[in-house]
Formats: structure tokens, C-alpha cells, sequence
């Protein structure tokens, strides 16, 4: 890892006074192209609120670098979404209580820059610390989006399999990767 600069990220969960900047992310073509999301003020509180409420099992997670927002992480235990559990299911093994993940940077000029892999690198070690019983953590990406999954495998996903899933932006193949990284095993 010689040349890597290593970045501080911290996080909080997304509320609702954070929609106005989602709003803005998910209209940057960068993010629009994978994410095809409705950036309506009513959209972004339809989809992004009831995580920010504490309604919805996922969690929704702003990455800050330097105290400025950067980017956007969900964080899902498969189990609490059973039609994806079964989809993810039919392309490789899912152990009980793994985890997934996804990701955006929110500026442009901020993408290409190892921000987005020092997002993932740190929402994997909080998330081994916040959710004791994942065993892995699981993301699908489509295969198209070299960015994504190059950004996982920097750092230190593995891709474990290719298959076919319901793309977001229907413009895709079907075609997507499935990338794992497993707990770290402590020395205790």
C-alpha cells in the first residue's frame, strides 16, 4: 500500500435535514448513471425517510471527510430483505447475518481520488463493530460500473461471483458482479 494516503472518515446517520444535499448527489450524472433514483423533495423523502425515522431496518450513512459530507453509505442485513436475500441467494451462498452495502460519492470532484475506497474500507470496520454477528459483508455491482468495483476491490473485496440481477438503471444488463469480504479474524 506504498503512495496510499490514508483518509479519516466519520459518519452519522442520515436525517431528514440532510434530503437537500441527497437531492443534489443523486442529480449529479456521475451518481444519476447507476443509482436512477427520483430526485423529487418528495422522492428523497419517500425513500430516504423512513431509515432516517428508525421505520426501516437499513441504516443510511453519511460519510464526512474533513467535517465536509462526501458521500452516502446504505447498510442492509440481508435477512430483513428477504425477496434480495433470495435473489443474492440464487447466484451465491449467503451465510446468516451478512451484511450488504452501497455507496456513492457525492461530488464529482471527488470521485478518482481514493475517496470512495476509504468510505468502504471504514463502513466495514464499523460495521464489523456494530453488527457483532456478520460474518461478511456481500455487494453486488453491476458489471458495467468499473468504478464500483474497482473502488470494492482496492479495498479488499473479492470478487466471488457473476450473475444475473435486476439492474437500477434499466439501461443495464442484467450482468453484475458479487463481491465478499469476510470478518477479520482477531488474535484473541
Amino acid at each position: 500500500m506504498t503512495g496510499e494516503v490514508l483518509m479519516e472518515i466519520t459518519w452519522r446517520r442520515v436525517g431528514e435535514r440532510d434530503f437537500p444535499l441527497l437531492r443534489m448527489w443523486l442529480r449529479q450524472p456521475h451518481v444519476k448513471r447507476w443509482w436512477n433514483h427520483e430526485t423529487t423533495a418528495e422522492a428523497v423523502a419517500r425513500d430516504f425517510g423512513p431509515a432516517a425515522r428508525g421505520e426501516e431496518p437499513s441504516e443510511d450513512l453519511l460519510a464526512f471527510l474533513e467535517d465536509r459530507p462526501v458521500g452516502l453509505v446504505q447498510r442492509a442485513r440481508l435477512l430483513d430483505y428477504p425477496e434480495y436475500l433470495a435473489e443474492l441467494a440464487g447466484i451465491v451462498p449467503v451465510p446468516d447475518e451478512a451484511m450488504t452495502i452501497d455507496y456513492l460519492i457525492g461530488d464529482p470532484r471527488q470521485t478518482g481520488q481514493g475517496i470512495g475506497t476509504a468510505v468502504i474500507r471504514s463502513v466495514l470496520a464499523r460495521t464489523w463493530a456494530a453488527h457483532p454477528a456478520a460474518p461478511c459483508v456481500l455487494v453486488p455491482v453491476v458489471a458495467a460500473n468499473r468504478p464500483s468495483w474497482r473502488a470494492l476491490e482496492r479495498a479488499g473485496l473479492r470478487r466471488v461471483a457473476t450473475g444475473d440481477l435486476e439492474p437500477d438503471n434499466p439501461v443495464d444488463a442484467p450482468a453484475h458482479y458479487l463481491y465478499r469480504v469476510d470478518r477479520p479474524v482477531t488474535g484473541d
